[in-house]
């Protein structure tokens, strides 16, 4: 019996070049690199999307949404993308394999598709299905021609129907426009980001953080949830309100199109006043760098760092790390108002846990994020374990 239709963002990501790697590589090998990666990718993903199904060298999740929010969709698929990367790095610097599996291993890249449509959610044979025409779109666009027209061959694309549910202007935040057209289903238009140029921007942008070491004040917190839903709370303008102490709202300002990241500023509104916070870093998930201005004449910008460190339990250790001012003059201005600041601190981290709470309560409830997942195949490592070489 079929269920319910239900508003989906569909995503799959896809390991690019595996067919011809498989052709030339050692098979033990090959298949726990292939298992190594698609954890990587399955993991970075959640738990914002839930996994439907793996295919081979591809996975493919979804997130139940009427609407996106673009800047947390393309940071996603962007860090996702980033993981993928610094894995294929790691083996390469970990194996000590020179077999034709490992050599080529650099040669392997990551596609993305985004698309979003109804869905029907019917259970087969005991297992949760994905089906619908919007999964039939998703899957075709694998199939495309990006590379062949001059695009790149690491990318993301997401459909019309994606951006639309983002409210975003493609051509505004930088994506560039590419149509496909399929027997039966018509021509599907995309908009592309250029993945392997983003990772070089990652790569090259400096980092602005607070080490502890040149911290004033330090503030813990241990929350029951993993760092993307932590992460979603602390930079979330539509969450912040619901736990950081006398915020009444949060007015945002991005740095560019559709996105949030460095150069986005924020008005956190207190009542009659606000403080103004430009977002000087931005890794998501494990830190955020912003620049604050009390609004209090006279004293210096505050720079404060939010680090997201995972926990062995599935949770997120937050720490909250706010700058010494260099010079003595703005540190004497802002001595004074470090006790404040401390009460204003731990009343909102006990409430954004009791929010956090009120939200694993809520995602337990629902069958919890992770209910039902297709079991993600683990490598056994042989590439470390049980180095070859290619001409033994």
């Amino acid at each position: 019996m079929l269920g319910k239709t239900e508003p989906a963002c569909l995503l799959i990501a896809d390991i690019s070049g595996y067919t011809s790697f498989l052709a030339d590589a050692e098979l033990d090998h090959a298949q726990d690199v292939l298992a190594d990666l698609v954890g990587t990718v399955v993991a970075s993903l959640r738990p914002t999307f839930r996994l439907a199904k793996l295919e081979g060298d591809a996975a493919f999740v979804y997130l139940l949404a009427e609407s996106l929010d673009a800047a947390a969709t393309q940071d996603a698929v962007e860090r996702c993308y980033f993981s993928f990367r610094r894995r294929l790095r790691d083996i390469g610097q970990a194996s000590s394999c020179d077999c034709n599996s490992c050599t080529l291993v650099p040669k392997l890249d990551l596609k993305v598709v985004v698309h979003h449509g109804p869905i029907v959610r019917p259970r087969i044979a005991g297992r949760e299905e994905l089906i619908g025409s919007s999964v039939v779109v998703v899957h075709r666009l694998l199939k495309n021609h990006v590379p062949d027209n001059g695009g790149p061959r690491a990318y993301a694309m997401y459909t019309d129907a994606a951006v639309a549910a983002m409210g975003l202007d493609p051509a505004a935040a930088g994506l560039e426009r590419h149509a496909e057209p399929f027997e039966g289903v018509g021509e599907i238009v995309g908009w592309v980001r250029d993945l392997e140029a983003a990772w070089q921007d990652e790569l090259d942008r400096a980092r602005v953080v607070v080490d502890p070491t040149e911290a004033s004040r330090t503030y813990t917190a241990n929350l029951p949830a993993p760092p993307a839903v932590v992460w979603d709370f602390v930079t979330s303008p539509g969450l912040r309100p619901q736990w950081q102490h006398g915020v009444t709202g949060v007015e945002e300002q991005p740095g560019s199109a559709g996105r949030r990241g460095v150069g986005t500023v924020n008005h956190c509104i207190h009542g009659q006043d606000a403080v103004i916070e430009e977002v000087l870093d931005w890794r998501p998930y494990d830190y955020v760098t912003y620049r604050s201005q009390l609004p209090i004449p006279g004293t210096p910008p505050i720079v404060n760092t939010f680090a997201f460190e995972p926990d062995d339990a599935g949770g997120t250790n937050l720490v909250l790390r706010f700058g010494r001012p260099r010079s003595a003059k703005h540190r004497a201005i802002l001595e004074p108002i470090l006790p404040g600041l401390d009460v204003s601190i731990e009343h909102g981290l006990a409430a954004l846990r009791t929010a956090i709470d009120a939200d694993s309560a809520s995602r337990e409830a629902a069958g919890g994020i992770a209910a039902s997942e297709p079991a993600v195949p683990e490598s056994a490592g042989r590439y470390l374990s049980e180095p070859v070489s290619r001409t033994a």
